[in-house]
């Protein structure tokens, strides 16, 4: 049902998941469905708890904290770039309901004062390492958050358009990125940079502790 109910969020948007939606593509009665979630928040916290089961797990306790910290947000990335639904779920649903949203923050947590934080220093990195990969995935070159992919040609077409028209003495390199030829992002290496950029700061932050 879980599984179910993330495909359909993935390709129609939470407002598709349902439980009569459900009810009626598994073929059983919405009522059949009540006995595992009585209610749409506890199918989304059951949703969010599935999604990060894999977030959840330090892959190698006894690697040196910033190598497992690094393997967690990189899980989160690949959670993340594989349900597309899991952005809107994160802000619809009280996420530490879920278990393993919980033990994801708890790993984060226990790592970061491994590194030297303080915990409510600790805290407020983990957040802000959740809304770093979320606005990686967001903002994923060729084809950001909202835009349907077989509209992402044309979005393109028209930013690239909207940058050339800009005066070019005030904003050369601008227009000069404007006018240049398209080339197909390589999205390897954007989540590459953008994870060493995140780790990059959170490293240096606890060399200074």
């Amino acid at each position: 049902m879980v599984e179910r109910a993330l495909s359909l969020g993935d390709a129609e948007g939470l407002d598709a998941v349902t439980i009569r939606r459900l009810a009626h593509e598994l073929g059983v009665t919405p009522m059949a469905l009540y006995w595992h979630f009585k209610n749409k928040e506890l199918l989304f916290i059951g949703m969010v708890d599935r999604l990060m089961a894999g977030v959840a797990i330090d892959i190698d306790p006894t690697g040196p904290w910033q190598v497992r910290l690094r393997a967690q947000a990189e899980a989160l990335l690949e959670v993340m770039r594989a349900h597309p639904c899991m952005p809107g779920l994160l802000e619809v649903t009280d996420k530490q309901r879920s278990e393993n949203f919980a033990l994801a923050t708890e790993t984060a947590l226990r790592l970061l004062v491994l590194g030297g934080f303080t915990l409510d220093h600790a805290y407020t990195v983990a957040v802000y390492i959740l809304g770093g990969v979320r606005t990686l995935v967001a903002n994923e070159p060729g084809c950001p958050y909202g835009v349907p992919r077989e509209m992402a040609a044309e979005w393109q077409r028209a930013n690239k358009l909207r940058m050339a028209s800009f005066p070019p003495d005030r904003f050369p390199h601008l227009t000069e990125f404007g006018t240049s030829p398209d080339a197909e992002p390589d999205l390897a290496e954007y989540y590459t940079f953008g994870i060493d950029l995140l780790m990059a700061g959170i490293e240096a932050m606890a060399l200074r502790r």
